[in-house]
């Protein structure tokens, strides 16, 4: 090969290389931006929640302010709060909210999958699941705490029918969505219908089920919290209702706020392993990138 041929070869490739890289820089800047957007913002509210309390436009007694607030999470940090440590409570809480939505997700997607795939099944209980998610299942929380009490088991319960609705449907639509002509390969080559699901369904369900993963964590925390507030022992939940019965809107506010990281730490290991997972995905840009 000559001097010119391999010339005419290796420009292509510097400049594939060059578009790439160039490409990775921009992605990286971009990113950059926008997490620095996200800190402008939140300073911006917060500088304007500090000044309008401190300046009487909004009344401190009802809206508190971010100072104070801070000032509640590190009280509580140090010494802790009346029913325990602050991380025993926060501990509590995520117990019960981790446990309510693992049995959420998996009840979710055995029934969700099991409905899509045996349409017998679905035309007999579906109208049952369909009256049962019109239900305000929020409302379900207070029948909970009489049956099983002011321990985890009412606010796993809480947290169980909340995350099941969100993750059963999208398996269910997961399942009737998968490509028809996988599972007819699949049974030329002899796959049984056990074989069919494990290896055909399920994976091809499974974006659909990180959707609702995403959503349902929330739930869960929500169905824990709730719980708490109605009725518990420990929890941020409680934190909540005790802040609230002695009129510390700081506390409420602070109990809001540890929930929150709470909320966003679970979200980024989730998006975590949404991207191990499905590596071959091209990425797309949502709200949470």
């Amino acid at each position: 090969m000559s001097l010119e041929s391999v010339e005419s070869v290796g420009a292509p490739a510097a400049l594939a290389l060059g578009r790439t890289s160039a490409r990775a820089k921009a992605a990286r800047q971009r990113r950059l931006t926008v997490y620095a957007a996200r800190v402008l913002v939140l300073a911006v509210v917060l500088a304007a929640w500090e000044l309008s309390a401190r300046n009487g436009v909004i009344d401190p007694f009802n809206f508190s302010m971010p100072s104070k607030i801070w000032d509640q999470i590190v009280q509580w940090t140090l010494h802790g709060t009346a029913q325990g440590s602050l991380g025993e409570q926060i501990w509590y809480t995520l117990y019960e909210a981790l446990l309510g939505w693992a049995l959420g997700v998996t009840g979710g997607v055995v029934l969700g999958t099991a409905l899509g795939r045996v349409r017998f099944l679905a035309d007999v209980f579906g109208p049952y699941i369909k009256v049962l998610n019109a239900l305000p299942r929020i409302v379900l929380a207070p029948i909970f705490l009489i049956w099983f009490g002011l321990g985890p088991a009412s606010k796993v319960a809480s947290a169980v029918v909340l995350v099941f609705f969100p993750v059963f449907f999208n398996a269910f639509q997961g399942a009737r969505e998968v490509d028809r002509n996988l599972v007819a390969n699949a049974r030329i080559l002899g796959a049984s219908n056990r074989r069919v699901t494990l290896q055909v369904v399920i994976p091809s369900a499974t974006s659909w089920i990180f959707t609702s993963l995403h959503v349902s964590f929330g739930f869960a925390l929500i169905g824990a919290i709730v719980g708490e507030y109605i009725g518990a022992t420990k929890g941020i939940g409680l934190l909540v209702s005790a802040s609230q019965g002695t009129f510390n809107t700081a506390g409420v506010y602070a109990a809001m706020v540890i929930l929150a990281v709470v909320a966003l730490l679970a979200e980024g290991l989730l998006t975590f392993a949404e991207k191990r997972l499905f590596r071959w995905k091209p990425g797309g840009s949502g709200p949470g990138e």
